[in-house]
């Protein structure tokens, strides 16, 4: 049996207290290094991917819509029955280009109505549907058989109205549209070369030959949504002022009221 002195078992045990708190310290701060590194790696990847979805989600601004690998998605068939719409993509390859030609990625669909278009009935007599590099609405007109393209350039289209194709009702009276609302993308308001989401985002009038285009909400705004009002068949478009006249969205920036009159939305009034 081996017997040690009061004060030696004490010196014994605060060098073993002491190795144990380095030891716990060092291990502490090896952890906390780790984990910042590991979130700094997750900040970094998220930050990539976003760019990534920026890069595949733009056009250059300049650019005529031949010199874009583009493909036809599908017919819309509208309520006017002379009437029918086609859906102009940025094709499979284009992306695969803009990507790096890095592999396959969710973005490198054939727009077959899944991830790229969706289609919702959310005011009486209007259709919906929700674009991803839809870069251009082709307009074809059965009886005079001609075709002809809703922008003269390609655009990043974000939403299209347009007249239902089953009848609707409001206040139970039959109901009707005979134009086309659009809100998109089509200009580098930011003088960045590209046409993305980073731009402002404008809102147009189209009558049903799609002849006529008219600008509703005024070129200093970005819209960020609209609502809908079935007692006035109103509806209100809430866009964001481009105050600093920067030509992008600054979340500083204040919010803006619309309202158009669905009967006849020839013209957009500030209600707020």
């Amino acid at each position: 049996m081996i017997y040690c002195s009061t004060n030696a078992c004490a010196t014994s045990n605060r060098i073993i207290l002491a190795i144990f708190i380095f030891t716990s310290i060092l291990s502490s701060c090896t952890s906390k290094k780790g984990e910042q590194k590991e979130e700094q790696i997750r900040i970094n990847a998220s930050e990539s991917s976003t760019d990534t979805d920026s890069l595949l989600n733009s056009i250059q601004g300049n650019v005529s819509l031949n010199k874009i690998a583009t493909k036809p998605n599908s017919v819309i068939l509208t309520g006017l029955p002379d009437h029918r719409l086609v859906t102009v993509y940025k094709s499979r390859e284009e992306n695969i280009a803009a990507r790096g030609n890095t592999g396959y990625s969710k973005y490198f669909n054939d727009y077959g109505g899944t991830e790229s278009e969706g289609e919702e009935h959310f005011m009486p007599g209007i259709d919906i549907l929700y674009g991803y590099n839809l870069l251009n609405i082709a307009h074809y007109d059965l009886k005079t058989e001609k075709l002809h393209f809703l922008f003269d350039h390609p655009a990043l289209i974000k939403t299209l109205y347009y007249p239902a194709f089953e009848q609707d009702s409001l206040n139970k009276m039959p109901i009707n549209r005979d134009y086309y609302l659009i809100s998109v993308y089509d200009e580098d308001t930011n003088k960045d070369t590209l046409i993305n989401k980073k731009d402002l985002r404008k809102f147009y009038y189209f009558d049903a030959s799609s002849n006529v285009k008219t600008q509703l909400i005024p070129a200093d705004y970005s819209v960020v949504r609209s609502q809908y009002d079935s007692q006035n068949d109103v509806m209100y478009i809430f866009a964001r002022q481009d105050t600093n006249k920067n030509g992008t969205v600054d979340l500083k920036e204040p919010i803006h009221i619309f309202w158009i009159s669905l009967k006849a939305p020839l013209q957009a009034k500030r209600m707020y």
